[in-house]
């Protein structure tokens, strides 16, 4: 137990872990409480209209994803997430007042969504990275599974509380309370221990920086897959308030407090693949594959649920599924990667991940609007087998993986591969070399 939470033992980990958890449980809220008025007060349940919302959030990621990177690598990460923080909490404050006084319509959400995506693209990349500077090398990955493991264990907490709180007092009242939780990252941000941060080498203010992060990952064929995997997975996969609010409302018909309680429960899987993570030392790609089919055949299993308590069941092994992939391809990418790189490469792996929802939710809400949301889940089912078809085919092919069965009393089966963490060194090494005498 002990080494699951060993970054909890570091002071300013633990003031940054309870200030993000609480904050966590208000985004949680807001999500559910958002797509909730969407399909049902400002649209007669249109799924594509949910699409637009998470197309509107997460899209500015991909396209301001070099310059968000290179920010996240140049300037100071506390500094810059006290104030997208509290951007964050304003926009919230502003939805909930246009929704309280009773003059929301479609338009404005998506507009507060556009502006939270853009605040986004700018926090997501430094408050990926920023956990490198609470925590030592060694508990890296460690503290990425935490951090999954708060935003996961929120969502048992949000959704539901949000469901209840949009029947007793309305989503308007939802979003405002969200904009306090903001609030706790912002006093966690100024009750850190400055004098215990471990600053990252910064990027430099040369020429050509900007570029600099597509030049490190294109040398690494290794994170390349990976990101591969995480845009599949993220565009076609991750539209959980799709599959859950159109199967709650179309395909059983229940109201909002149920459609909270399922995104609850698949919380509890999540938070179990978090803390397995947590469990785990070095993140390994063959994970990445086991995760990536488990996330399919759970998606397939949910599809074909005859009822509501039979497909919550479900959504347990979707969230442990999904939960055991995106930790361990986050903590790869981010213990494999030099520290003066690591803002402009997690920049590129959140807006793959996020940035694929504009393609993706449009598509998957179209599917479930024209043949049911149980299709929608097929598509899914399908992006998480081809995720892990592609590592799998690259690991064949340049990591020499071999599978071999062997024959006794109790048989076994062993996967022999070369080693993920040594070639990943290997390859930053040499890039090092590389940059150190490339001519300016």
């Amino acid at each position: 137990m002990n080494r699951m939470f060993r970054s909890l033992s570091v002071p300013n980990y633990r003031i940054w872990f309870a200030g993000a958890l609480v904050s966590n449980i208000g985004t949680w809220m807001q999500r559910t409480a958002q797509d909730w008025i969407v399909l049902t007060e400002l649209t007669d349940y249109n799924a594509t209209a949910v699409g637009i919302v998470m197309a509107l959030q997460f899209g500015p990621q991909l396209l301001l994803m070099p310059w968000s990177g290179l920010i996240a690598d140049r300037f100071n990460r506390r500094r810059l997430l006290i104030l997208t923080q509290t951007l964050m909490g304003l926009l919230a404050l502003g939805l909930g007042l246009v929704t309280v006084t009773g003059v929301a319509e479609l338009w404005h959400v998506y507009l507060f969504a556009l502006g939270l995506g853009i605040v986004a693209a700018i926090d997501a990349p430094a408050r990926q990275t920023f956990v490198s500077e609470l925590v030592s090398d060694d508990n890296l990955p460690n503290a990425v599974a935490l951090n999954s493991a708060s935003f996961n264990g929120a969502r048992m907490i949000g959704p539901a509380a949000a469901g209840l709180l949009t029947v007793a007092v309305g989503a308007g009242w939802v979003f405002m309370i969200n904009a306090a939780t903001f609030a706790a990252t912002v006093l966690a941000m100024t009750l850190l221990r400055t004098a215990a941060l471990r600053p990252q080498p910064r990027a430099s203010r040369e020429r050509g920086q900007l570029l600099a992060g597509f030049r490190y990952v294109s040398r690494r064929p290794d994170i390349i897959v990976v990101l591969i995997t995480v845009f599949l997975v993220g565009t076609f996969g991750f539209n959980f308030a799709i599959f859950t609010a159109t199967m709650a409302t179309v395909e059983f018909g229940m109201g909002a407090s149920e459609f909270g309680v399922l995104s609850s429960i698949m919380a509890i899987g999540s938070v179990a693949g978090a803390l397995l993570a947590a469990r785990r030392g070095r993140p390994r790609l063959r994970l990445v594959v086991g995760g990536s089919f488990a996330f399919g055949l759970s998606c397939a299993l949910a599809a074909v649920m005859p009822n509501y308590v039979t497909f919550a069941v479900s959504l347990t092994f979707v969230g442990l599924s999904s939960l055991t992939l995106m930790t361990t391809a986050n903590a790869y990418v981010q213990t494999t990667t030099r520290p003066a790189m690591r803002g402009r490469v997690m920049a590129l792996y959140m807006a793959i991940f996020a940035g694929g929802t504009p393609l993706g939710a449009p598509l998957v809400g179209w599917v479930a609007d024209q043949f049911g949301p149980r299709w929608a889940l097929g598509v899914a089912a399908i992006s998480g087998i081809l995720a892990a078809g592609a590592v799998l085919f690259w690991m064949v092919r340049y990591r020499s993986l071999r599978v071999r069965f062997r024959r006794g009393v109790s048989p076994r089966v062993r996967v022999h591969h070369d080693g993920d963490g040594r070639a990943a060194e290997t390859a930053t090494r040499e890039i090092a070399i590389i940059e150190a005498t490339a001519p300016r």
